[in-house]
């Protein structure tokens, strides 16, 4: 006998909630009792009242919503609330940002089991995606992965110079307006040669054509805001 999972899912598109329902129905490994809510506040009302007697097994939400004049006005905030009241509730993320930073902060902070794009989640993949949240693994689209892999690589090799050198860049119209702006871990201030050299190194290890370039690929992931 398949196993029936509990799922709420949390969107302010009713047709695209509609087109998911039609989704998780193709899916055979289990059956499904669905419920959808538009908005952050009637999800996490929907999660109180059925904790108790029929709890949810399952979560998948949108992050941004139109309609934000409620309590909860983000899909960030509603998981945060959520994990308290409905600890075990399993948690993923299905939405179209697939900004670099949105999705590495959401999954540092909220820590979503699994993160899926709207525009490339089919049977298969949710499919797939259940069987790893009812187990508590992480699964991520495959561009989600991908965008994760290349910011942490590139975090790792970001020293807190060329931190300081990303932020104040946009800020000067010459590369000389830097000297005075950035410095060591022992407080002396850099010279130009040594900016001008780090720069280079920067532009090399993003792929950067130039300096405007360099900060707009920073600013993609999510290196600067």
């Amino acid at each position: 006998m398949k196993n029936k999972i509990r799922v709420l899912l949390v969107d302010d598109h009713p047709l695209l909630l509609k087109g998911l329902v039609l989704t998780f129905d193709e899916i055979k490994d289990f059956t499904f009792d669905i419920v959808y809510k538009t908005s952050c506040d009637s999800a996490y009302e929907a999660v109180l009242l059925s904790e108790k007697t029929n709890p949810f097994d399952i979560l998948l939400t949108g992050l941004s919503f139109s309609l934000n004049d409620g309590n909860i006005v983000s899909g960030e905030e509603l998981i945060n609330q959520l994990k308290k009241v409905a600890p075990n509730l399993k948690i993923g993320v299905i939405t179209g940002h697939s900004e670099t930073n949105r999705i590495f902060n959401v999954i540092k902070n909220q820590q979503p089991l699994v993160y899926l794009l709207k525009d490339d989640c089919n049977a298969t993949e949710l499919n797939f995606a259940i069987h790893k949240m009812l187990k508590n693994q992480n699964y991520y689209s495959h561009l989600v992965h991908q965008k994760i892999l290349k910011r942490s690589i590139v975090q790792i090799s970001m020293d807190s110079i060329a931190i300081q050198i990303l932020e104040e860049l946009p800020k000067h119209a010459k590369i000389n307006n830097l000297v005075g702006h950035i410095k060591r871990e022992d407080g002396k201030l850099l010279k130009i040669r040594s900016i001008e050299m780090k720069l280079a190194d920067l532009r090399i290890d993003l792929n950067a054509k130039n300096n405007t370039d360099l900060v707009l690929k920073a600013k993609e992931l999510g290196i600067i805001d």
